[in-house]
């Protein structure tokens, strides 16, 4: 019965992949393009996300920052949630308004809508810097049009779990970590 389970992850894990592959493939090729410019332009890749998802934020600026694959220069990349955590009582909203430059992109994870509220002041305040907003989120209603701009790349994983959604995630920062390395590289192979 618990090897079944156990089983289930896996094929439920694998069924969500392949249906995120056809999807977003077209979304998450315009994302990269997006951060391409922006570095590209002088500018920067802010990461951000709240509770354990700050977690992948951290992540995804440090393959930006250091590499992925392919060894290359450091990208202009970081992780607001770090900064968040470290100072406490600061909210993402203050630190866009810190640190955020027009041109700069944001990246904000958000599995699923839990934290719509909490993300609400910290969009207005990347919107107000003139930057950019890719939004990796999830759930299987899309409750981010109302805070999102036409300029804005949603990227939405349709799954109501979250474990799912985190792993789907994970996989489009991975895509999007090597499709930023493939424009500004060529392919390693």
């Amino acid at each position: 019965m618990i090897e079944q389970r156990i089983q289930q992850q896996f094929f439920e894990s694998a069924d969500l992949l392949y249906q995120a592959a056809e999807q977003l493939a077209r979304p998450l090729a315009m994302a990269a393009q997006m951060v391409v410019d922006a570095i590209t332009g002088g500018n920067r890749i802010l990461c951000a996300a709240h509770g354990l998802a700050a977690l992948d934020a951290d992540y995804l600026a440090a393959r930006l920052a250091g590499r992925f694959e392919q060894e290359r220069p450091g990208l202009a990349a970081w992780s607001l949630s770090a900064q968040a955590r470290d100072a406490a009582g600061l909210d993402l909203a203050r630190l866009l308004q810190a640190h955020g430059h027009p041109g700069d992109v944001l990246v904000m994870l958000e599995p699923l809508r839990e934290q719509r509220d909490a993300w609400a002041a910290a969009l207005a305040a990347a919107h107000s810097q003139e930057m950019s907003v890719i939004a990796l989120t999830g759930g299987n209603t899309d409750e981010w049009r109302g805070l999102l701009e036409d300029t804005d790349i949603q990227i939405r994983v349709s799954h109501a779990r979250e474990p799912r959604v985190i792993e789907a995630q994970r996989v489009l920062l991975h895509a999007l970590a090597d499709a930023v390395d493939m424009q500004l590289l060529g392919s390693d192979e």
